[in-house]
C-alpha cells in the first residue's frame, strides 16, 4: 500500500509544482523581454529627439556639414559600438539620415520593414513577439521622428538577444532548482505523511496475519497514526480478545464434555455388562446396546484427544524419523499379523524437527486405518525417504481407497465413506493426526494408490523451524 500511495502523492506534488513553476518562468522571460523593450523605446525616443532637428543632410561634395546630423550618427556609432546594437535613423523614403555600422540598410521586408512601416502611421511599433532561450531572434523597435506634426523619419533599433537569452535560461535554472528543492522536502514530507498514515495498518495487517496463522494473543499497539485507525486498532483487538475467549470457551466445552461423561457412560456400560448376566446368553439386543456403548465410549475419548492437540504446542527436537516409524511398524505387526496382512517397513535413518510423541500417534492412526481397510492377504507398505527440506512418511494400502469426492473430505471431523460404516471408527483418527502434526510444521496429503488403496503422505520438516512456521502450522489445524 505504501507503494502505491507514495507515488500517488509524489505525483500531484509534482504537478502542483509545475502548475506554479511554468507560469513563473513565463513571468520572468516576459519580465527579462519587458525590460530590454523598454530600455530600447527609451534609447528610440533620444535618437528621435536628435533628429528631429536635422533639417538639411551634410553634402561631403561641397564641404556643407550639418553638425547635429554628425552628432546624431556619432552617438549611433557609439551605441553600436558600446551595445552591439544596430541602430538607424531612415526618411520617409528608406534613405538614411544616419546608421550604424554602416553596412547596415534599411532590409526591403522582414521585421525591421515591419517595425518601419508601423511607425510611419505616426505610432511606436507594437512590442515583439515573446523570445525563448532556444530562440534566435533579435528585438526591433521603430519609433517616428515627428516635424511640425509629420512623420519625417522613423528611428529603428535591432537588438540581439543573447544577452537577454541567456539572463532568462540562468533565472530558469534557480527556478528549476528551487522546484527540485522544493520536491525532495515534498517528498520527504510525504514519506512522513505516508508513515505516519500507513504504520497502524502495517501493524494491524503483522497482527492480522499472526492470527490467522494461529497466533492468538497477539495484539496491536494503539500508538499513532490518525484517529480514525487509533480507533480501529482498539475495536480490532476487542475484536480479537471476543473471537480468542469463543475459541476457548469452545475448546473447553469440548474436552469437558468429553471429560464429563466418560464417567456416567462408564457407570452405564457397567450397568449394561451386569444387566446382561440376568440376561441369556448371547442375545442380541444386549450386545447391540454394548456395541454401541463402547463405539460411544470411543468417540469421548477421541474428542478428548482432539481438543487437547488442537490447544497444546508442540516440543519440537531433531529425531530420527525412520527409528521412530520403524517402532511404529513393529508395533502394529502383531495386529497385521493377526488379520493377514502383511506390513512392510522401509525406514532407513533420517532426522527431522518433529515432536515424537504427536509424531508417534499420527503414525498409529494412519497405521491402523491402513490396517484397518486392508483385506487380509493384501498388504501394507510403509516407507521413508528425505530431501534436503522435509522429511516423508509414505504409508500406501491395498485396500478399497477412495473416490475423487471422498479424497476431498477425508481428514473433515467425523467424516465416514459411506462404504465404511460397519467398519469401526469414530471418524476423528485422521483429524487428530493432521492437528497433531500441524502443531510441528508437519502436514498430511492424501492420494490414490493404483491399482486400488489409498497412499497417505506425512511431511515434517528438516530445517530448525521458526515461529513463522510454527504459527502457520496452527493455522492447518
Amino acid at each position: 500500500m505504501h507503494t502505491r500511495l507514495l507515488p500517488l502523492l509524489i505525483v500531484l506534488m509534482a504537478a502542483v509544482l509545475l502548475a506554479l513553476g511554468v507560469p513563473l518562468a513565463v513571468s520572468l522571460a516576459g519580465a527579462q523581454q519587458q525590460k530590454v523593450v523598454v530600455d530600447r523605446i527609451d534609447d528610440t525616443a533620444r535618437f528621435a529627439a536628435l533628429a528631429q532637428f536635422v533639417t538639411e543632410p551634410s553634402d561631403p561634395a561641397t564641404g556643407d556639414i550639418n553638425e547635429r546630423q554628425e552628432t546624431l550618427r556619432n552617438e549611433l556609432r557609439s551605441y553600436y559600438e558600446v551595445y552591439g546594437i544596430r541602430a538607424g535613423v531612415f526618411y520617409r523614403n528608406d534613405s538614411s539620415m544616419a546608421h550604424a555600422p554602416d553596412n547596415w540598410l534599411l532590409p526591403r521586408s522582414g521585421e525591421v520593414r515591419g517595425a518601419f512601416q508601423e511607425a510611419l502611421l505616426s505610432r511606436r511599433s507594437h512590442d515583439p513577439e515573446q523570445v525563448w532561450p532556444w530562440q534566435q531572434h533579435s528585438l526591433v523597435v521603430a519609433s517616428p521622428v515627428i516635424r511640425d506634426g509629420d512623420v519625417v523619419a522613423v528611428v529603428v533599433t535591432d537588438s540581439p538577444t543573447g544577452p537577454m537569452r541567456s539572463r532568462i535560461l540562468q533565472g530558469w535554472l534557480v527556478i528549476g532548482a528551487g522546484e527540485a528543492a522544493a520536491m525532495l522536502l515534498a517528498v520527504g514530507a510525504a514519506l512522513r505523511l505516508t508513515g505516519w498514515v500507513l504504520r497502524p495498518v502495517r501493524v494491524l495487517d503483522a497482527t492480522t496475519h499472526d492470527i490467522a496463522t494461529g497466533r492468538l494473543k497477539s495484539r496491536v499497539a494503539v500508538a499513532g497514526g490518525p484517529p480514525e485507525l487509533r480507533r480501529l486498532a482498539r475495536s480490532f483487538n476487542e475484536m480479537a480478545d471476543h473471537v480468542e475467549s469463543v475459541l476457548e470457551q469452545q475448546r473447553a466445552f469440548v474436552a469437558d464434555a468429553s471429560h464429563q461423561l466418560r464417567n456416567p457412560l462408564s457407570a452405564l456400560l457397567l450397568r449394561i455388562e451386569l444387566l446382561a448376566l440376568e440376561l441369556p446368553e448371547g442375545n442380541e439386543e444386549i450386545a447391540s446396546v454394548q456395541a454401541e456403548g463402547k463405539r460411544l465410549a470411543q468417540v469421548l475419548d477421541d474428542l478428548l484427544d482432539l481438543a487437547l492437540a488442537e490447544h497444546s504446542e508442540a516440543q519440537l527436537q531433531v529425531t530420527d524419523i525412520g527409528a521412530l516409524t520403524g517402532e511404529r511398524v513393529a508395533a502394529w505387526a502383531p495386529t497385521a499379523e493377526a488379520k493377514g496382512v502383511r506390513l512392510v517397513g522401509n525406514c532407513p535413518p533420517t532426522t527431522a524437527w518433529a515432536d515424537p510423541v504427536a509424531l508417534s500417534s499420527a503414525l498409529d492412526a494412519i497405521i491402523d486405518n491402513a490396517v484397518k481397510f486392508t483385506p487380509g492377504g493384501e498388504s501394507v507398505e510403509v516407507a521413508v525417504t528425505s530431501n534436503g527440506d522435509t522429511s516423508t512418511v509414505v504409508v500406501t494400502d491395498n485396500g478399497p481407497g477412495l473416490t475423487d469426492e471422498e479424497l476431498t473430505r477425508i481428514g473433515d471431523r467425523f467424516w465416514r465413506s459411506g462404504r465404511h460404516q460397519n467398519i469401526k471408527g469414530s471418524g476423528l483418527g485422521l483429524s487428530i493426526s493432521r492437528a497433531l502434526l500441524a502443531a510441528g510444521g508437519g502436514s498430511l496429503a492424501y492420494d490414490r494408490h493404483e491399482p486400488h488403496g489409498l497412499r497417505v503422505t506425512v511431511t515434517v520438516p528438516r530445517n530448525a523451524p521458526t515461529s513463522e512456521t510454527a504459527a502457520q502450522g496452527l493455522t492447518d489445524r
